[in-house]
């Protein structure tokens, strides 16, 4: 987002009376005031001080680039670990005194230092401020479907992360098809436990394509699980678009809200089924769910299942330990 669209935002706090953005008019309708817990009697000063040094942290981020030197980075780490503590002590003065110190330093267009601290500060002022605070929203302000799609597109472009796990997947899915080539009537059947943004597929359909003759063409059917119904809609069309251009290969995409059953599934005879479960595990939050997918994908007995996932834990932890493993993985 460009640093005029946060001057253009007023400051939303519901214990202010703004000016609209323009500056011409007083909005003096009063908002219902949500009253903050009892351990936040005496900090509505620090809150709103805390508030205004992060929106001028978003102003001015093109003065603060550049790289954080090493023992200043130790400090910034430093004391963003006692804000944790102390926020998870719940001694609010304490965590409201250090983050504030914090946004004075940070930038979420700095060093790689600099961002890692930023957003974990953020993260602190969201779980300090709880979800009933008239604060909280202007912390965590869900991004908007299009900013969600670009950024994930521009990770896409610069890590290898996603890259080299969905390279490896489809060469799995492609021996598996070839193995059962004799038989499978030259029918490869792709369920997706989560299709995204289908980044993973444009390269799967290409090297399938380049397996086809121009008389016997390969079928691809890709079922893919998304969030929205407008999400799903917009990979169905980037690619059955995409697949137009390689016409030895029918391609065909059935869309599935996240959670659906995988029942009345179109299926081809002997079809080879392969199911894909990158980076979708650790996304369940419990381990029935995550139980209930791996029965639904032996019931219909793929040839091949894809598992990629980054390391991570399930038992039961403090939130300093679960704070400290989350810190260690951003930060490398």
């Amino acid at each position: 987002m460009e640093d005029d669209a946060y001057e253009e935002e007023p400051l939303n706090l519901s214990l202010a009376i703004m000016a609209d953005p323009g500056g011409e008019k007083i909005n003096r309708k009063r908002k219902r005031r949500v009253p903050l817990p009892s351990s936040y009697e005496g900090c509505e000063g620090k809150i709103f001080k805390l508030l205004q040094v992060r929106e001028e942290m978003l102003k001015l981020d093109y003065k603060r680039k550049g790289v954080v030197e090493d023992g200043k980075a130790l400090h910034l780490i430093h004391l963003l670990l006692i804000t944790a503590t102390s926020v998870d002590e719940n001694n609010v003065n304490s965590a409201l005194d250090n983050l504030t110190q914090l946004y004075q330093s940070v930038s979420l267009m700095g060093d790689s230092v600099q961002r890692v601290v930023a957003y974990f500060a953020d993260g602190l002022v969201a779980r300090l401020l709880t979800r009933k605070s008239p604060f909280y929203d202007m912390i965590m302000k869900e991004p908007t479907a299009e900013e969600e799609f670009l950024a994930f597109t521009c990770l896409y472009r610069v890590s290898p992360y996603y890259q080299f796990a969905h390279f490896t997947a489809n060469q799995a899915i492609i021996e598996a098809y070839e193995k059962e080539e004799e038989f499978n009537n030259r029918a490869l059947h792709v369920i997706d436990f989560d299709v995204a943004y289908g980044f993973q597929w444009p390269s799967l359909i290409q090297s399938l394509s380049d397996k086809a003759s121009g008389g016997n063409r390969i079928s691809l059917r890709l079922t893919g699980f998304g969030t929205s119904f407008a999400e799903l809609q917009e990979t169905e069309n980037r690619l059955v678009s995409f697949a137009k251009g390689f016409r030895n290969l029918v391609f065909e995409f059935q869309g599935l809200l996240r959670g659906s059953k995988l029942t009345n599934l179109r299926k081809k005879k002997n079809e080879t089924v392969a199911v894909n479960l990158v980076f979708h595990l650790n996304t369940l939050n419990n381990s029935m769910k995550i139980s209930d997918t791996l029965k639904s994908v032996r019931s219909h007995r793929p040839s091949i299942v894809v598992l990629v996932e980054q390391e991570g834990g399930r038992s039961p932890r403090s939130f300093l330990s679960r704070f400290m493993e989350s810190l260690h993985y951003f930060a490398a």
